[in-house]
């Protein structure tokens, strides 16, 4: 048997802002468990929901020294889907109504949390023969398990993962202040270490000492060792290149089958989808005050309203989609000028637009299932979930070449009748435009041709299961 430690600042379903807790959520149930024992360490935050306290179980406690103190360490413990589950519990740090407060506060919370998850491990007694290490909250765990924790023979030979899975967020702060308060010797600060761009730079830490890399698509992986999308450390990915694999991402096929779903007007499979799927569309026009017309398109559109979603591409050529036989359905919060923007289109092209400046779970849920196609042009995408769940609901994806969208949708083909949705190669706008309305010309002239495209987007396999077996791969290689 071997173990795998998961360690990681948000987790499905206690804490979760984005797809890092999805991904460490259902990751581990996934693993092989003739094979593999892997448990999942995070912070106890206060503000998490009180059923899932309730569930916790008083492990041990200790004192540790950090940034000059000394602090309580608790443990606490639950069992989930036949996963093991530690808590961290420390008021000072974890007291708090979201689990990321920004520098500087953030450094000490999550430099505490590395520190605290390995000493943990003989009070637990589990020794891991890996720890997989999650983003830059996690970052200084290989670091502080190369430093002073090698004195004790119960942590020679672990081994570490990196996994990347946004590399925007890095976790950098002014070296004397980050020197302060991690308690690393001067050694580290320099830069083949954690010193970046005369500041210091948790995630670069891990990235450096971890013992292999993975980010969340092979795109991505290509991507990062090139300036563009490196965000300044495509150097350090290029030195390490031997030692990064990406893996992509999959989506818990439980919480999104259309055969299942309760949060849907009709449920439906690629088998039935034709006389099905289009009555989840007229329920959601109707629910939304769109114009009630089952052979419209409905364009859907599920996500953060930022930038690197690519929203400026949308504001340069909604008003011309909306001329066309398209209806939009928006769902997500962001930037206050998309926001706006939506809410314009909506007051302007009344019963076409929807803007729903919010988010929803059963809402997102019913859009998947009522649109035809599903708009996702990034700027860049290390994974992506929104696609691979439009492919599942059979909303066929319509994105930008980048990223885990590059590896997961595969472009339509006229001539080989093959592909799983439409995608553009350049961050333009005319040419989002263009994809938009040859995916219309498809839809719209060639309905066969079309149908069969949601057919095999929605026999694809992105579950867990796939990704699982190359982790485990992974643990095997480093294990040895």
């Amino acid at each position: 048997m071997k173990n795998i430690l998961f360690v990681a600042s948000e987790v499905m379903p206690f804490v979760k802002t984005g797809g890092l807790a999805d991904v460490v959520g259902s990751l581990p149930k996934c693993i092989d468990r003739k094979y593999f024992d892997c448990r999942v360490i995070l912070p106890m935050y206060s503000f998490m929901n009180q059923k899932w306290k309730d569930m916790l179980e008083y492990k041990t406690h200790f004192y540790m020294d950090f940034n000059w103190n000394s602090y309580y360490v608790g443990v606490m413990e639950c069992e989930l889907d036949g996963v093991h589950f530690y808590f961290i519990d420390n008021q000072d740090f974890f007291t708090c109504d979201k689990p990321y407060a920004g520098m500087p506060y953030d450094i000490g919370r999550f430099a505490f949390f590395s520190k605290a998850a390995l000493s943990i491990l003989p009070s637990i007694e589990f020794r891991p023969d890996i720890i997989h290490c999650h983003d830059w909250q996690t970052g200084l765990i290989p670091v502080y398990l190369n430093d002073a924790f090698q004195a004790n023979e119960f942590y020679r030979g672990i081994k570490t993962i990196m996994t990347i899975h946004n590399l925007k967020f890095q976790g950098v702060w002014d070296v004397k202040t980050m020197k302060d308060i991690v308690g690393l010797p001067d050694y580290y600060f320099t830069p083949d270490k954690l010193e970046f761009n005369r500041d210091a730079n948790m995630l670069k830490g891990g990235l450096v000492y971890a013992n292999a890399i993975t980010t969340v698509s092979k795109t991505y992986a290509e991507e990062i060792k090139m300036p563009y999308y490196g965000e300044g450390l495509d150097g350090l990915m290029r030195a390490r290149q031997n030692d990064l694999r990406g893996i992509v991402n999959g989506i818990d096929y439980e919480d999104w089958d259309p055969k299942k779903d309760p949060l849907i007007a009709v449920n439906y499979d690629s088998d039935d989808f034709k006389a099905k799927k289009v009555k989840n569309k007229t329920a959601l026009q109707e629910e939304l005050g769109l114009n009630v017309d089952p052979d419209a398109m409905l364009i859907g559109i599920v996500s953060r309203l930022t930038d690197q979603k690519g929203f400026d591409l949308i504001a340069y050529v909604m008003d011309e989609l909306c001329q066309d036989a398209v209806q939009f359905v928006i769902l997500g919060t962001g930037e206050e000028r998309y926001e706006n923007m939506f809410r314009h289109f909506e007051w302007k092209y009344g019963g076409r637009v929807s803007a729903q400046i919010f988010y929803n779970e059963a809402l997102a849920h019913k859009i998947y299932a009522a649109s035809d196609a599903f708009l996702m042009p990034s700027q860049f995408e290390p994974c992506g979930l929104s696609q691979l769940i439009s492919l599942r609901y059979g909303s066929l994806p319509i994105v930008r070449e980048t990223g885990g969208l590059k590896d997961t949708v595969e472009p339509y083909n006229e001539y080989e009748g093959t592909g799983t949705g439409f995608s553009f190669t350049n961050y333009n706008a005319h040419e989002m435009m263009g994809t938009v309305r040859y995916a219309e010309k498809i839809f719209y002239d060639d309905r066969e041709e079309w149908d069969k495209m949601v057919k095999r987007a929605m026999d694809a396999d992105f579950s867990w299961e796939a990704s699982a077996l190359q982790y485990q791969e992974l643990y095997d290689w480093l294990i040895g």
